[in-house]
């Protein structure tokens, strides 16, 4: 079969094709290219308005199983960039396709040809410099980017997120007739609704939008890019401090969260031979079997020994076990450090240091101010440290007061478990044996309990 030369061609933009990139003035200056060197036989391979980024185009790709059917003799490009942008695709091109099947790859603009060792060479080269130049383009489009973000306005048009619209003139968003709608999703979520329902609710196209809404901070005045976060200049739709009270209440809930199916002690349960999560299997019509995943060869990439021989227990023996235990636990017996100060006092005796420290900076600030002291500064700066100190000494009481708080609820809850265990829902049940076990391991006929309160059990 006579092979044929194959004449590229690629544009992406209306700005190439006014550049003299057109697809009319490459076709011209390569058809003259072959018939300057005696090639007659010749077909064309054009990709209109398609990145050079990548080689996913769809000429490109018939290009390229053409070479593989040993079709074509030469590949000619008007310039190297035309081929591809990147230094990694156009290598692949040449060294993985091209010289496998014995073609040339000619560009014009670069005087290149690669039946030559030179233009071997020249090629590498030059492409190190496309990926260069495209890598500094991206950089300085990313810096332009981040101090246009910096400034506090949007970083543009394509992606603006749902209760605002995006002002072009003044390059930052404005609440639209849906921002209502955005400060209900926090409220109902505060009130303890599902995103699910609350998508529902509200109108929602999706269950997933209720999720971005409430995650999204920059409807609390910021905007966020590549993981750093800006003082944005629109308006907020929810304050600073509904956002974070969202974000912590989802971070409990996420916690909290257990599985959907009706058996209570999924998730919890793990293989005391080989480490392995287990899991409830039907055994007959009405019965279940705790099995280690390991001996579930449906799974593989969640098998950790696959000779496990873990025993294959009764689900209901399992839960008898552990129901038994949680029933029987008494929290009268366990000892609980309290501290001299408590919790609630000692934060109240931090407010007022954070208060007294606050109101020493302003001063400090005052004094800088009608003086520019080294000294001043100095202080103003070890002031500042004390301050953030005392700032994280809060958060770390406020957080153990949570705990302790929680701590006692759970107590007064087990100390009538017994009581309103059959009361309870399925959801209610799975819930509360999730606030009181970390993990129920099985070795055989032997039941390992790691509670959240620090005590440990076998059986």
């Amino acid at each position: 079969m006579k092979k044929a030369a194959a004449i590229y061609i690629r544009v992406s933009t209306d700005a190439q094709r006014e550049e003299g990139y057109s697809i009319d003035a490459q076709k011209e200056m390569l058809q003259a290219h072959c018939v300057s060197k005696g090639i007659k036989n010749y077909i064309y391979y054009i990709d209109g308005g398609f990145t050079g980024s990548n080689i996913d185009r769809p000429e490109m790709q018939r290009l390229i199983s053409d070479i593989k059917q040993d079709k074509i003799s030469h590949v000619l490009v008007y310039k190297l960039d035309r081929l591809s942008r990147s230094q990694k695709d156009t290598l692949y091109l040449i060294e993985d396709v091209f010289n496998p099947h014995g073609v040339d790859f000619i560009s014009m603009n670069e005087s290149m040809d690669t039946s030559t060792p030179l233009g071997r060479l020249m090629l590498g080269i030059l492409s190190a410099f496309a990926q260069l130049e495209r890598e500094n383009i991206r950089e300085r489009t990313r810096m332009g980017m981040r101090e246009r973000v910096k400034s506090g306005k949007w970083m543009g048009g394509g992606r603006t997120p749902f209760g605002y619209d995006y002002d072009e003139k003044n390059g930052t968003l404005i609440p639209n007739k849906d921002a209502e709608r955005v400060r209900k999703v926090y409220e109902l979520y505060l009130q303890g609704h599902s995103t699910a329902n609350i998508a529902k609710t509200l109108g929602l196209k999706y269950d997933k939008l209720a999720y971005q809404i409430l995650s999204r901070k920059s409807n609390a005045g910021y905007i966020t890019y590549n993981g750093e976060e800006y003082l944005g200049n629109h308006e907020p739709i929810i304050s600073l401090e509904t956002y974070e009270c969202a974000m912590r209440y989802m971070n409990e809930r996420s916690v909290k969260r257990v599985s959907e199916s009706g058996y209570l002690f999924t998730g919890l349960l793990y293989c005391g031979k080989c480490g392995a999560k287990m899991r409830y299997q039907k055994w007959g019509k009405h019965d279940c079997k705790i099995v280690c995943y390991s001996q579930d060869k449906s799974k593989p990439h969640i098998v950790k020994d696959p000779n496990c021989d873990n025993a294959k227990l009764w689900a209901s023996d399992i839960e008898d076990v552990v129901l038994k235990d949680l029933f029987n636990y008494s929290f009268e017996q366990r000892k609980i450090d309290t501290p001299q100060i408590s919790n609630m006092s000692l934060l109240e005796v931090l407010h007022d240091q954070y208060g007294s420290v606050a109101q020493k900076l302003k001063r400090l600030y005052n004094l800088y101010a009608e003086s520019d002291d080294e000294i001043l500064n100095q202080t103003i700066s070890e002031t500042k440290k004390e301050l953030k100190h005392i700032q994280v000494q809060i958060e770390n009481e406020t957080e153990k007061s949570k705990n302790q708080n929680n701590f006692i609820n759970l107590k007064k809850t087990l100390s009538t478990l017994s009581e309103t265990w059959e009361y309870m829902t399925s959801k209610e049940k799975k819930l509360l044996v999730n606030d009181c076990i970390n993990k129920i391991t099985i070795t055989d006929a032997v039941v390992h309990i790691d509670y959240k309160f620090d005590l440990v059990k076998e059986w």
